[in-house]
């Protein structure tokens, strides 16, 4: 049977706008309704809040700057704990491992004792690799010691932490180079130097979780483990490199801290465990795994540096920013549990 053509002619109405495929157009809807972007709004009602009370002081290039040197080793710290949570792991030990890997590397630097490309980049690679080590230790207990995420890590923040003090003698290291002393105080076009590093890591890692296959088997992983082991993923190897990764940046994290403060600060970094998973359950990351994105960590990182920059400027008392941090963690989490129960439900 012939099938007949008819060509549109000059009265047919035409079309004058294309129509997005109605994949795109849920994707868009997801996108605006998703936790980054309702953080993403928050961010910015808390930045016109504090520019109109303290126009001359909050908005400033000064102040900017400070608040995103604030938020620089942080997110350093945030990136590799989103990796780690959106598959379903946790990670108290970063801090601690920060501690060691300075350590480790400002004692490097100590005994070569001069100011050369060389021995930045030796310290660099020591921290890196006593970073790494420890994040690798966490991911053998846990994937193939069966040792749940949340002991590992604990007790490994202890260890970690103790070596420190026994390497240092409970002294901070104070013999930095002046060239990383450098970095961490210069700028490069009028950008400092850490968060030129901090926004690199930041994209790269957006990157591979989100367009590789590396980050699609960290969603699946998180999402329904024994579900990608059928899949063909190697779930305690994935698991392994995710602590090793966030390891790794501890160490980076540690180098950018030894540049900006000139010294190890052994006692500066406890509670960076806790901002950092504040910081990534603020972008949007979900406790029980499987979801996730840099980006959201992004904003979820600024939101605590604003809010303490801000009450600072407006003398109020930095204690609120405790409170109200808490309780935004609380209804994030909440808001988490209710849209995972929609999609059980679905």
């Amino acid at each position: 049977m012939s099938q007949t053509i008819v060509a549109p002619t000059a009265e047919d109405p035409v079309p004058t706008t294309v129509q997005p495929p109605p994949n795109l157009s849920r994707r868009l809807r997801a996108g605006m309704t998703s936790s980054p972007a309702y953080m993403g709004v928050i961010l910015v009602v808390l930045f016109l809040f504090f520019t109109i009370m303290r126009p001359d002081t909050f908005a400033s290039l000064f102040n900017l700057r400070n608040i995103f040197l604030d938020a620089a080793t942080l997110m350093i710290l945030a990136t590799g704990m989103t990796y780690v949570m959106i598959a379903g792991g946790f990670d108290l030990s970063i801090g601690s491992v920060l501690v060691f890997a300075g350590v480790c590397g400002a004692k490097t630097m100590e005994a070569m004792g001069t100011n050369t490309v060389f021995t930045l980049v030796a310290g660099l690679a020591v921290s890196l690799l006593a970073g790494g080590a420890w994040g690798l230790f966490n991911g053998f207990c846990i994937s193939r010691l069966r040792v749940s995420a949340l002991i590992t890590t604990l007790g490994s923040m202890g260890a970690a932490l103790g070596m420190a003090y026994l390497v240092t003698g409970g002294n901070d290291v104070r013999t930095v180079p002046k060239m990383l002393m450098t970095i961490g105080h210069g700028t490069v076009f009028g950008v400092p130097w850490l968060v030129v590093i901090t926004t690199v890591v930041a994209i790269v890692a957006g990157v591979v979780l989100h367009m590789t296959k590396f980050g699609r088997h960290t969603f699946l992983v998180g999402s329904n483990p024994e579900a990608a082991r059928r899949a063909g993923i190697n779930v305690q190897r994935h698991v392994l490199l995710l602590y090793g990764l966030s390891g790794l940046l501890a160490g980076l994290a540690a180098m950018l801290s030894l540049g900006r403060f000139s010294t190890t600060t052994l006692e500066g970094h406890g509670t960076d465990p806790l901002e950092a998973v504040t910081a990534v359950v603020l972008g949007g990351t979900s406790l029980y795994g499987g979801s996730g994105s840099i980006i959201g960590t992004v904003v979820g990182v600024f939101i605590p540096a604003v809010l303490a920059n801000g009450f600072i400027i407006m003398g109020v008392q930095p204690f609120w920013q405790m409170v109200v941090i808490g309780f935004v963690v609380i209804a994030a989490v909440y808001v988490d549990q209710l849209k995972r129960q929609s999609r059980d439900r679905v």
